[in-house]
């Protein structure tokens, strides 16, 4: 794209929460995953405190993002993008942010059921809004461990669509959440 058609870009807000959000919530599989993993010992303990802030910290940041998506809204796809491609990436959009607050509800239900504390970064705990339920918490780790395969498979999906776009198809798709090239240039 040239100065003169530049590319349509979403607002400079959205691109740093979607870029903050892919970071903590990979973060957060890692550690998760590593934690589970692990023999019920040290460091185990501490990395579930740190899932659990990171899972915390994506679900405040997932309402912030819908709040300020639905004030802003999105940039128009280029004529490039075919109507398949629009549908596909509205429907994986709908899906993700669905996984993203799932996902952090699922595992505060399954932390505070089960009689946990919902910690943040060991400066705070959440506030318990659930009694202790433990079959309520077995319930919520079953969805929060195939939500996890969920959003795994959809955020591979997603990577793999933003991949094709940059590099087959070489259309605006991905430029869209990208910052700009600085020295002016907009693509």
């Amino acid at each position: 794209m040239t100065m003169s058609n530049p590319v349509p870009r979403y607002d400079a807000t959205l691109r740093i929460l979607h870029w903050a959000m892919a970071a903590i919530i990979l973060l957060a599989i890692v550690v998760g995953v590593t934690a589970v993993l692990m023999p019920r010992a040290w460091p185990r303990p501490e990395l579930l405190m740190i899932h659990k802030s990171l899972g915390m910290t994506a679900l405040v940041l997932i309402v912030l993002r819908v709040v300020w998506r639905l004030s802003v809204g999105a940039p128009p796809y280029s004529a490039a993008v075919d109507v398949l491609s629009r549908i596909g990436a509205h429907a994986a959009h709908v899906a993700l942010y669905a996984l993203m607050i799932a996902m952090p509800v699922t595992g505060y239900v399954n932390s505070v059921a089960g009689g946990h504390e919902a910690p943040w970064f060991g400066l705070f705990d959440w506030p318990a809004l659930i009694a202790r339920n433990d079959a309520l918490a077995h319930r919520a780790s079953f969805a929060h461990y195939w939500l996890a395969w969920a959003i795994g498979a959809v955020l591979a999906l997603h990577l793999a669509a933003a991949a094709w776009h940059a590099w087959v198809k070489r259309d605006d798709v991905f430029a869209r959440m990208w910052p700009a090239r600085s020295g002016g240039a907009t693509g």
